[in-house]
This record gives C-alpha cells, structure tokens and sequence, in this order.
C-alpha cells in the first residue's frame, strides 16, 4: 500500500484517542488564488453518516451519495473551479478543488483578510460553505432535523505545491477505504498512516510557485 505503515499492537477501544489533524492553513495565503487544494470535511462528532467500510470498499448509504451529489454540483456554481480525485468515507470527505482562474483579482490589492468575516469573502472558503450548506439540507430534509448541523464548522485544508505532491495525494484518495484501519477520522483507528507524516512535514514547507501576499 501507499505511503502507510500498520502498528500491530492492539489498542482496546476504551482507551483510544481520536487525534485530530493539526490545521495546515497558511494565516499568509490568499486562498482566492489559482491552485489547487487537497480538502477533508468531517461529519459533526465525526458520526459515521456517509456509509461503511466493508473489506477495504466503502458502501455509500442514502447521505453518502447526497454528499458525492453536492460535490460534483459544485462547478455549476462556480464556473472557474475544477473537481479532481473524491471520496466519500464513513464520516468525512476528501477532495481536490482546483482554482482554474483568479475570479477576485482586486483582493489581492488589499491587505491580506484577517478577521473571519473578511476570510468568508475568499473563495475556497466559498466553496466549502456552499457543499456544506447544500448537503446539510438535503439530509436534514430527510431525517426532519430542520437546521442542524451535518459537518464540522471547521474543515482541513492544505495547498497541493507541485506534481509530485498532487500524485501522492491523488493516490492517498484513491486507496483511502482501505487505509480506514489507521484513518485518523476513524473512532477506532490502530496505527499510523505515514501519509500524515508527509502532510505534516509538507505544510511546513514555503510556497515558492505562489505569491505570499
């Protein structure tokens, strides 16, 4: 398998941990620029909503093709977007958006946004909150939960710097239901995923092909 090493030891689920993903956004980054971002959204509780792993394949249930649905929408409200590699999990999402043109060049004429209002203007954060607010919804219309929340309010997100990168992460995707065993978003996850190890020391890295504003 990919980038990915099993711990064998057993770990009781009582004892468990669920360890979150440290952030990987870049407080100096305009995220209106084009690019392309490798995106994960976690149901609230990371509640298992989307469906189940059976034997490495994920097993979509109703609100697991309702998000799928939602994503692939997502180019007809915003026209200068692209969808890369998807997958739906039991409880959260991955994806790559690339930003295929700067549809808010004057943005980048003034400072940088700081306060989480001015943040909600960029674009990728745009896009994130219509898939949220469209697929939420949608399942709250059928389970007769009339505005609760689906997902996480917060989401990851981490700049896709080269070639090489956007490989590993396409195939990071890819394999995803058959790495859930040690899936950080898994309650019940055993071992490391070497992947993360590489995402982390990545988003440490500078951008040198994109303006730091």
């Amino acid at each position: 398998m990919i980038g990915q090493t099993i711990s064998h030891r057993i770990v009781k689920p009582e004892k468990l941990i669920i360890k979150k993903r440290k952030p990987l956004r870049l407080k100096e980054y305009d995220y209106s620029l084009e690019g392309s971002y490798f995106v994960t959204i976690c149901t609230k509780d990371r509640e298992n909503l989307f469906g189940i792993i059976i034997d490495g394949t994920m097993r979509e249930k109703e609100f697991g093709v309702i998000v799928r649905s939602c994503w692939n929408e997502l180019p007809g409200h915003y026209k200068n977007i692209s969808l890369d590699e998807f997958v739906v999990m039991p409880n959260h999402v991955h994806g790559i958006i690339i930003i295929t043109d700067d549809p808010v060049r004057a943005i980048h004429e003034l400072p940088l946004p700081r306060t989480p209002k001015e943040r909600r203007q960029m674009l990728l954060p745009k896009i994130i909150g219509c898939f949220k607010m469209n697929s939420s919804k949608q399942i709250n219309a059928i389970r007769d939960t009339p505005a609760q929340s689906v997902c996480q309010r917060n989401y990851y997100e981490h700049i896709i710097r080269n070639e090489r990168s956007l490989y590993k992460i396409r195939e990071y995707i890819k394999t995803n239901p058959e790495r859930w065993t040690w899936d950080k978003e898994n309650t019940l996850y055993q071992g490391t995923d070497e992947f993360d190890r590489w995402l982390n020391e990545e988003g440490k890295q500078k951008i040198k092909s994109r303006k730091i504003l």
